[in-house]
C-alpha cells in the first residue's frame, strides 16, 4: 500500500496498528494521521529500535495488510 492509499484509509487501519503496536498511545494516532514517516517513527520511539527495524515491520505489515484487501477484493467479486 503507497503512502497515498495508507492516508486514505488511516480512519479504517488505525486499530490494526493499534493491534500490532500497542505501545502506540491514541495521541500518537493522532499525530501520525496516515503518515508513514510519522507511524515509522513512533513504533522507533515507542519500542526503542532502530529505524531499519522499525520500517522492516511496518513493510511486512503492511504487505499483509495489502494481501488481505486483495482477498477481500477476490471474495466479493466472486
Amino acid at each position: 500500500m503507497n503512502s497515498d492509499t495508507f492516508k486514505g484509509k488511516w480512519k479504517e487501519l488505525k486499530g490494526t496498528v493499534k493491534e500490532r503496536w500497542g505501545r502506540l498511545t491514541d495521541d500518537d494516532l493522532e499525530v501520525i494521521d496516515g503518515q508513514l514517516d510519522q507511524l515509522t517513527g513512533k513504533v522507533q520511539q515507542r519500542y526503542g529500535i532502530a529505524r531499519d527495524e522499525a520500517q522492516k515491520q511496518i513493510d511486512e505489515w503492511n504487505a499483509e495488510q495489502a494481501r488481505e484487501v486483495k482477498f477481500e477484493e477476490r471474495r466479493k467479486s466472486a
